[in-house]
């Protein structure tokens, strides 16, 4: 389905998997995390599939997995606190510390988003960062990265009652706005993105080369696909 280009007036962008490829991050504070933690690292493998519904479901997803272990599963400490909810305030404390010492160190921009954040701010449209990340870290990040000023607000998984895939964050992001729902481009890299826009009343696009939980986005409901924030404008126009 396409849009009339004329009809959009803002663009939400997700953050990680779309603009950034934070991974590298995500891996790097959970193994410190872990360590301080006395239970074993995990794989990029794990981050890709748990990333992506802010950072309270990342840990939780985290501790269980590591906790279920084989090696771990046994142990008498580890087994009394698996439900205890001072272990995850611990590893919450732990990756907060560490997460904020590298945020960005281990991070890099996809390719096309530079370019495409600036075709859209030139086409006159809106630009807000709407992503489950802290809000903490998602600033941070990008300046560091050299893409805050492309956005005039930026909104985190802290910043509302609820996170996406819950409506909520695109509602009250078009407020702030001042545009409707259907006038505001949800662009993500997963069905969280997807199942927040459609619910919202919001055009969404999801790129190809994100997280997804580690699944490809061809079976997500969204209006388009795009290998790279370049293509967003021949997607919903169906013009070069």
């Amino acid at each position: 389905m396409y849009f009339q280009e004329q009809q959009l007036k803002a663009v939400m962008v997700d953050l990680d998997g779309t603009m950034i490829d934070t991974l590298g991050d995500f891996e790097v504070a959970l193994n410190r995390m872990l360590t301080d933690l006395d239970l074993p690292l995990l794989n990029r493998v794990l981050v890709e599939r748990t990333v992506g519904k802010g950072s309270e479901h990342l840990i939780r997803s985290v501790l269980a997995h590591q906790l279920a272990l084989p090696e771990v599963k046994g142990l008498a400490n580890v087994c009394e606190a698996r439900n205890a909810e001072h272990l995850y305030e611990a590893a919450w404390q732990r990756y907060q510390h560490h997460y904020l010492a590298i945020n960005g160190e281990f991070a890099t921009v996809y390719a096309g988003v530079v370019d495409g954040l600036q075709q859209m701010r030139d086409a006159g449209l809106q630009l807000a960062c709407l992503t489950n990340k802290p809000l903490s870290f998602a600033k941070p990040l990008l300046q560091a990265k050299g893409l805050g000023h492309f956005f005039s607000h930026v909104f985190g998984g802290d910043s509302f009652e609820r996170k996406k895939p819950d409506p909520l964050p695109l509602l009250k992001t078009c407020e702030v706005l001042g545009v409707q729902p259907g006038q505001a481009l949800m662009v993500g890299d997963s069905s969280n993105d997807a199942q927040a826009a459609r619910a919202a009343g919001c055009p969404v696009v999801l790129v190809r080369y994100g997280y997804n939980h580690g699944e490809p986005v061809d079976g997500v409901d969204a209006d388009a696909r795009v290998d790279a924030l370049t293509q967003i404008r021949q997607a919903l126009t169906g013009q070069a």
